[in-house]
């Protein structure tokens, strides 16, 4: 049974380049509270960002769980406190930027489990994992539970015209352009370790879970030379 907000895959697929193209024109935008009780997400760069410019994490917050109630995600107690929010320093958290619940990183036994969440239209930037001194390179794979995400790595370029890549991100450019249209119940692994690999969300946001045998901050790198992280 489809759950409320969620689209069938065709319409998914069908809605996409409108989709996109209404996110990346801005437009008028919502608060979160306003997105989570209308038909549609929509959201405006500048409420993310305090008078001097600086990230409002709280803002981001509120975001996503304005995109888990629109999803019918279970906001369980206390996920607020455990999600992680970041613009990666680019100041355009509504093209560019990611949202995470991490339930479990054990780095003993190397195994993962956390929740991605993506605005509409937002893009998770191209990055790649190498291994360190306490952690091998990480293995992931992503399953989409709401939403659409264009999964991009490795492989011959097909990306959809419609998947636009932010000019935050390197002037617009990646280095990989292979993409996967994943939909609800559609898993996507890494096509190697230590590939690149990005996402963008489609129309309305995007919550995967993803699964890996473990996650290790100093091996993350980072295609953009801008970028801050974690």
């Amino acid at each position: 049974m489809q759950q409320q907000g969620e689209m069938s895959r065709r319409d998914v697929l069908k809605t996409v380049g409108a989709g996109l193209a209404l996110a990346a024109a801005g437009g008028a935008g919502a608060t979160a509270a306003q997105a989570a009780a209308s038909k549609h997400l929509a959201f405006k760069n500048a409420d993310f960002y305090d008078a001097a410019g600086k990230f409002k994490v709280d803002a981001g917050k509120d975001a996503v769980l304005a995109v888990m109630k629109f999803h019918g995600y279970p906001v369980f107690p206390g996920v607020k406190e455990k999600l992680w929010v970041s613009d990666y320093g680019l100041g355009r958290f509504t093209d560019l930027g990611l949202a995470a619940c991490m339930f479990k990183n054990n780095e003993e036994d190397r195994y993962m489990l956390m929740d991605l969440f993506l605005l509409p239209g937002q893009m998770l930037p191209e990055h790649w994992h190498e291994a360190t001194e306490k952690n091998p390179a990480k293995r992931e794979g992503w399953l989409v539970r709401y939403g659409l995400s264009h999964i991009v790595g490795e492989g011959d370029a097909n990306l959809n015209p419609a998947v636009v890549v932010p000019k935050c991100h390197m002037g617009g450019k990646v280095s990989v352009l292979h993409e996967t249209a994943a939909a609800p119940g559609d898993f996507v692994p890494l096509v190697r370790v230590t590939s690149r690999h990005w996402q963008l969300a489609g129309p309305e946001g995007a919550i995967l879970t993803e699964v890996a045998n473990v996650h290790d901050d100093k091996g993350v790198r980072h295609s953009d030379p801008k970028i801050i992280f974690p």
